[in-house]
């Protein structure tokens, strides 16, 4: 077992259709000629006037006191669990949640937190089975302090959390006196999806960021947001886990881009997504889950493919796409075309002719 990526294949064909994940998306020239103007100074001593403008633009987008840009969405959650939470305490999360899947027991290593995994449908815990997760306070069980949510829930299908649940789960988490926080990875898909604001939709979570390197297109980055204190906890951990950059604007400079030209073209991406899965639930034995925003998952089996053998006969037509959890993962992005929803339809469908 090697935990190093290996590069890829030289002798394999060209990748010509990404669906492998929405990080795969390449910076447009728009977005490259803003990053190459960008007015830049030092963000550990506070001076860089393009990660400042990013940061006062997700505080507000997200209705809190301050924000603070991180090189990726995974050091947002570790950070924001090392703020709220002290070495023996308990996460409640989903099973498939992000911070229990896909990040490499980065709480448990380093703050000494467990996570109980809450069960559920689609990637959500029902707000019943939060309340039947909760202990009294006991010298005997682990003190229960954070409460964390995946928006959209990637594992459960690109899934949207009802607006009414995330309500829901704020009151009982206050009334227990636990925080809450919003792994809001692909939250603008939700907010465009819905038509619910992020600032709505992240009202009453003690914290919550967005990623700017999936739907958004930018090649880097993420912002957490918070009270003004919570933030400034947030960058004592930042520097300890060797987030804090120099000239960092080039990099926020392309997510302010994504702000001002990539969120409401979203819409399109789950565009996208339904005419792929309509067209794959026409052929004949695959099986899939209808897409609430950018990603498509969906089982060959009964067509007579497995799933990996799906994933290598595409790779071998130029189609780069993966296996997630027992079921293939379709991710659409800023890179993928209507034409190339149709023509990933065409070769599904041959390859399980020629099965």
């Amino acid at each position: 077992m090697t935990y190093t990526p290996a590069p890829p294949n030289p002798k394999a064909p060209a990748v010509r259709i990404n669906l492998l994940s929405d990080t795969q998306t390449r910076p447009t020239q728009g977005m490259r000629e803003t990053m190459a103007r960008a007015e830049v100074g030092d963000e550990q001593v506070g001076d860089d006037p393009s990660v400042n403008l990013l940061c006062e633009r997700v505080a507000d987008l997200l209705g809190k006191e301050a924000a603070v840009f991180m090189p990726s969405g995974t050091m947002c959650n570790v950070a924001a669990t090392l703020v709220h939470c002290r070495p023996g305490d308990e996460i409640l999360a989903h099973a498939t949640a992000h911070i229990v899947a896909r990040e490499g027991g980065a709480h448990a290593a380093l703050g000494g937190f467990q996570i109980m995994p809450l069960p559920g449908a689609g990637g959500q815990f029902a707000p019943d089975t939060l309340c039947a997760a909760l202990h009294p306070r006991s010298r005997y069980q682990p003190p229960q302090t954070l409460v964390s949510v995946e928006q959209t829930a990637n594992i459960g299908g690109g899934t949207i959390w009802k607006k009414k649940a995330l309500d829901e789960i704020v009151e009982i988490a206050r009334a227990n006196g636990l925080a809450t926080h919003m792994d809001g990875a692909r939250l603008l898909n939700a907010t465009v999806a819905t038509g619910i604001s992020a600032r709505e939709m992240a009202s009453g979570w003690d914290s919550a960021w967005i990623d700017f390197s999936k739907g958004l297109g930018a090649p880097i980055g993420a912002v957490i947001a918070g009270t003004r204190d919570f933030i400034d906890e947030v960058w004592r951990w930042k520097q300890r886990l060797g987030g804090s950059m120099r000239q960092a604007g080039i990099c926020a400079a392309a997510c302010t881009y994504a702000l001002d030209h990539h969120v409401d073209r979203l819409a399109e991406d789950h565009a996208n997504a339904r005419a792929l899965a309509r067209g794959l639930s026409q052929i004949a034995g695959i099986e899939v889950q209808e897409p609430e925003t950018n990603l498509v998952f969906f089982k060959p089996d009964g067509a007579g493919v497995t799933g990996e053998a799906m994933v290598g006969a595409l790779r071998q037509r130029g189609v780069q796409i993966a296996v997630m959890e027992g079921r293939i993962r379709a991710c659409t992005h800023l890179d993928v075309t209507p034409p190339m929803i149709e023509e990933t339809v065409g070769l599904v469908r041959e390859i399980v002719r020629q099965a």
